[in-house]
């Protein structure tokens, strides 16, 4: 029995990977079509890349660095709602760290798909700091999907 809960453990993260990588996709598409109303396209066109897939799947790590993170700080008691702030906020930080990291990676290899230039928020092109609330959703939103059941 106890190599069986080893297995499924050494299995949770390729899995979550899968898991964060397809909703990224989704997500993306969505918020891209939306976007098209914006330029009074209602088509509703959506559009990502299949580089964004991996980089999606790295969210896989966000809850688990979170954990680490509420181990290293001592769970004192706090409540949900601090939990909540706490870990959106990191996971929001840990986005633009990896967005801008993969994105200069991207970018020097002439394969970055975004470019953030035309915003006033924008860091170099790679980030825009406007998003700060969608990468604080999207980072609680991968927690959840990437949970174990029962949890």
């Amino acid at each position: 029995m106890r190599h069986i809960n080893v297995m499924k453990r050494r299995m949770q993260l390729p899995v979550n990977f899968l898991k964060c990588g397809v909703a990224g996709w989704c997500l993306e598409v969505i918020f891209t079509s939306v976007e098209s109303i914006l330029a009074h396209d209602w088509r509703l066109m959506g559009q990502t890349s299949l580089l964004m897939f991996p980089i999606y799947g790295c969210g896989a790590m966000l809850a688990p660095i979170a954990k680490g993170v509420d181990w290293w700080i001592g769970e004192r008691a706090v409540g949900a709602r601090d939990r909540i702030i706490r870990h959106g906020m990191l996971y929001m930080v840990l986005i633009f760290v990896a967005e801008y990291g993969s994105g200069a990676w991207l970018r020097a290899r002439g394969m970055c798909p975004w470019d953030y230039s035309g915003s006033q928020t924008s860091v170099n092109g790679l980030i825009r700091l406007d998003f700060a609330p969608l990468w604080f959703a999207t980072g609680l939103l991968f927690e959840q999907i990437t949970k174990k059941k029962g949890i």
